[in-house]
């Protein structure tokens, strides 16, 4: 598949070749040796929101927080 460069020097990569979503974030590198450009998705963040809610522990079983500041060590 042949892909061209814009007026604004952006390339479109058709759906079709390589299924992305809006948001996806990709490595981009230029071998001058072999005159090609790469480009590699990178992986995404997890969403800290999901990762909460998959925690095995239910957020009422954990210790209330203290008010007390802490206090230093004498060394």
């Amino acid at each position: 598949m042949i892909v061209t460069l814009d007026a604004k020097r952006r390339v479109s990569i058709p759906a079709a070749l390589a299924p992305a979503a809006p948001g996806d974030q990709f490595e981009a590198s230029f071998d001058a040796e072999d005159d090609i450009v790469l480009l590699r998705r990178l992986k995404r963040k997890p969403n800290w929101l999901e990762v909460w809610k998959q925690c095995p522990v239910p957020m009422d079983d954990l210790p209330a927080r203290r008010r007390e500041l802490p206090k230093r060590l004498k060394l």
